[in-house]
């Protein structure tokens, strides 16, 4: 019996099979939770809104600005499609473009109507309009009542438990505190009425094409504005419909699809309108800069014309002779040539010094409006206007320390600094021709110096008048052609598919999702609770556990009893647990028989701890070997805590104690009982050194007297896991019964007699599994004779009430 083993090993070998059988045990807890998660699935299912999913498909377009072609005087390029479309993607994103369409949708403003879990919200459906009155505020957050009375007589009602509020001005956005009518409310108006409450401010019409219904009750409730504005920018998504693609698919989720539709198609509406401004920007900068330089040529031209006919009413219309005709036409064009590079040389100032102490650069006009074709002037201004547009974007979703904004700014300042140094040379070009002009007409000048005073000066003032007209006539054609351009421009923002309701988009609540989860989790939290069950279960259940945890052999299974008394084999000889102890009485017969044992035979009954059942074993094995007429003796050595005596009715004042004391002789202390062949020896009174007496050389003798005595000697020893008298015991024994008691014993009590058995203390030793009862959450185990698997002899009756096999159905046992 030296055979090496580890409990450790065994302990944690896990019984995959065992486990299995143990989960299918639990299938009433299992199905029960199944049925609260497939319960709770239904609920949520119908109880949660539909959400639908509607897109929109857009393209960018990579055309350039008309107004800029070479086939007009200003030009600029707007840059390529990748950048555009990362700044329409980021338009779409940013709080103040989607604060312009829910402003334009109302979409504070919710029509609903109460449904079977909620209100609804059914936006157009509604019979009405609401116009509000934007300067006033509307309580936030409180579902008003609007009740028909008649086609055009309706009745707002609502109940507030305070007297104070929070209400909104959706002209300015101000969030206001308002003071309300505490109480129930309630007020009759009329269809167009203007209404002016604390709480509501506005007007409401019926909707065209809609049917009033008469008692019908619905609602309007106001939201905050800024709240709906991040709903809206958090909620829509932008994407590319391929990379690299010029094309955007636009993607809005909600629980109304008409409103989903309407703030696509408003969103891309009020991006394509600030596109086209934002590409107009440039062209509307250069109309201004041309009419206020129309205007200062105007009053000129006309100060002009008055002087020149004011002249000619005071003097006779003169003859100039052609020479002298020709000599003033040369001085007119080169005066408006000085004329036109003044006007380069002042733009070029203004120009400089806008470069220099402003920051936006956003409202330069273009440099061809007064003739400066220079292509470095001119591509070094579009430059800049496109990064400043492109940083004035980036303002909205990006933060002033952000590492673009200082690129971007580094970009800037370079092509500044080379901007400033360009137009200080062009000036500096421009004043040299001036100073070449100025000498040519001087020249010019004096020739016609030579004619009369009077045909001087009349020649003077026609040049004059000439020279503001040409030159109007060239602002007003620059004007006229940005003008033009403007108009016929077109948004680089093409819609390919307008959102549209065609009955699909159903993309929630996810029914299925929710079932498939429900089965997930109502067999997983029964699982996790099994499987901390049996980690933490620390009790033998079963045959195979035994083996699991020890060598030791199983002798048989005794069956669950519960008649009064422990006398099963005597009270019911044909019962289950009598063939058990019958299968144990062949058992030890075999023992005996393979160990050569001839005569008196012992027997020693322990245990690891009291209450598993060691007493009871006791006293019917000794039963069964008294029915087959053999000589039968059962000694009480549980010395300090005696039960034998209450079975047999007999007295426990005279046993063990007295004869190992010598007091009585073992005819003195045996006692007859009622069962043929069974005499018993009790323990008697509780001594004060249990242990002593039962290892002194008396024991010996009482032993070998027992011998000459009986046939059959049944020892009901202390438990052994509490005492050492069991161990002291074995020695006398020609077999030995370790008692497990099911769902009782403890897997760690086994490791004392396992390492007693492993180092030879212990010999022909086995277990009996007492008490047992089969469950099929326990898996297989295997018992000896009748005892296996049944539960209590054939007469014994289940007196439980109703109410206690109903609550043992869900209870949930080790």
């Amino acid at each position: 019996m030296s055979e090496d083993f580890n409990i450790n090993e065994l302990h944690s070998n896990f019984d995959i099979k065992g486990f299995i059988f143990k989960v299918l045990g639990y299938w009433k807890m299992i199905i029960l939770s199944l049925v609260i998660t497939f319960a709770i699935a239904y609920s949520t299912n119908i109880r949660k809104q539909n959400i639908y999913a509607l897109d929109s498909l857009i393209s960018v377009e990579n055309d350039q600005n008309p107004f800029f072609t070479a086939n007009t005087s200003i030009s600029f390029n707007w840059g390529g499609v990748t950048s555009k479309v990362q700044t329409v993607i980021t338009t779409l994103k940013t709080r103040s473009h989607n604060e312009k369409v829910v402003d334009s949708l109302q979409y504070y403003l919710q029509y609903l109507v109460q449904g079977k879990y909620r209100k609804n919200d059914i936006y157009k459906e509604a019979p009405f309009v609401v116009t509000i009155n934007k300067s006033k505020p509307q309580v936030l957050g409180h579902p008003i009542a609007i009740k028909f009375l008649a086609e055009d007589t309706f009745e707002i009602s609502t109940n507030f438990e305070s007297n104070r509020g929070r209400g909104q001005i959706y002209n300015t956005k101000e969030k206001v505190a308002i003071s309300l009518p505490q109480g129930q409310y309630s007020k009759t108006f009329r269809l167009g009425e203007a209404i002016e409450t604390p709480f509501f401010n506005g007007i409401i019409d019926a909707r065209k094409n809609s049917v009033i219904r008469i008692d019908q009750e619905y609602f309007i409730n106001f939201l905050n504005f800024d709240s709906v504005v991040n709903q809206y920018k958090n909620g829509i998504s932008v994407n590319s419909y391929s990379k690299g693609s010029s094309v955007l698919t636009l993607r809005l989720t909600g629980s109304n699809k008409s409103k989903i539709v309407d703030y696509l198609n408003a969103t891309v509406s009020i991006l394509k309108i600030n596109q086209l401004e934002r590409k107009n920007l440039y062209a509307t900068n250069t109309i201004k800069f041309i009419d206020s330089s129309l205007t200062a040529v105007s009053s000129s031209l006309r100060d002009v014309e008055s002087e020149m006919n004011s002249f000619r009413k005071q003097n006779k219309i003169f003859n100039i002779d052609d020479e002298s005709g020709r000599v003033s036409d040369r001085l007119k064009d080169y005066e408006l040539n000085k004329t036109e590079t003044n006007s380069k040389i002042e733009y070029l100032s203004v120009l400089e010094n806008y470069l220099i102490t402003k920051t936006d650069y956003i409202n330069i006009a273009a440099p061809s409006s007064v003739g400066i074709e220079e292509a470095s002037i001119a591509n070094g201004v579009s430059q800049i206007i496109e990064l400043s547009i492109e940083r004035q974007k980036l303002e909205y979703t990006t933060r002033e320390t952000s590492e673009q904004f200082k690129n971007i700014d580094r970009q800037i300042n370079a092509l500044k600094n080379v901007l400033l140094e360009t137009i200080k040379e062009t000036k500096k070009i421009f004043r040299s021709q001036l100073n070449s002009l100025s000498r040519t007409i001087a020249t010019l000048e004096i020739k016609l110096s030579k004619l009369p005073e009077d045909q001087q000066k009349f020649l003077k003032i026609q040049r004059r008048f000439d020279l503001s007209e040409e030159v109007y006539n060239v602002f007003q054609a620059k004007r006229s052609e940005a003008a033009v351009v403007k108009a016929a421009n077109v948004s680089d923002i093409n819609v390919i598919d307008e959102a549209k309701d065609i009955g699909e988009g159903l993309i929630g609540p996810n029914t299925r999702l929710n079932y498939l989860i429900a089965l997930f989790v109502g067999i997983l939290i029964p699982l996790i609770i099994i499987i901390i069950i049996t980690f933490l279960d620390n009790n033998i259940h079963t045959v195979t556990d035994i083996e699991r945890l020890s060598k030791i052999p199983v002798l048989g299974v005794i069956g669950k009893y519960k008649s009064e008394g422990s006398l099963a084999v005597y009270d019911n000889p044909k019962s289950a647990i009598a063939e058990a102890f019958r299968a144990i009485r062949s058992s030890l017969k075999f023992i005996y028989k393979t160990q050569n044992i001839k005569g008196s035979k012992t027997v020693l009954v322990t245990s690891s701890v009291s209450g598993e059942g060691k007493t009871f074993c006791s006293i019917n094995i000794a039963t069964v070997f008294a029915l087959t007429n053999k000589r039968t003796v059962l000694v009480g050595l549980d010395l300090r805590k005696p039960k034998i005596s209450n079975d047999f009715n007999v007295k426990n004042d005279i046993g063990v104690v007295d004869y190992l004391i010598g007091s009585k002789s073992l005819e003195e202390i045996s006692q007859k009982t009622f069962i043929d062949n069974l005499d018993v020896i009790v323990s008697g009174s509780v001594p004060p050194n249990p242990s002593e007496l039962l290892m002194s050389d008396k024991m010996d003798e009482f032993i070998a007297d027992l011998k000459s005595h009986y046939d059959i000697i049944v020892l009901d020893s202390p438990p052994l896991g509490l005492v050492t008298d069991a161990i002291e015991l074995v020695e006398y024994a020609d077999a030995t019964i370790y008692m497990i008691r099911q769902n009782y014993s403890k897997k760690d009590m086994l490791s004392l007699i396992n390492d007693k058995y492993k180092k030879g203390e212990v010999k022909n030793i086995s277990y009996v599994l007492n008490y047992y009862t089969h469950k099929k959450r326990q898996g297989y185990g295997y018992g000896y004779g009748y005892g296996y698997g049944y539960g209590y002899h054939n007469n014994e009756k289940d007196n439980r009430s109703i109410l206690k096999k109903f609550k043992s159905v869900f209870k949930i046992k080790p």
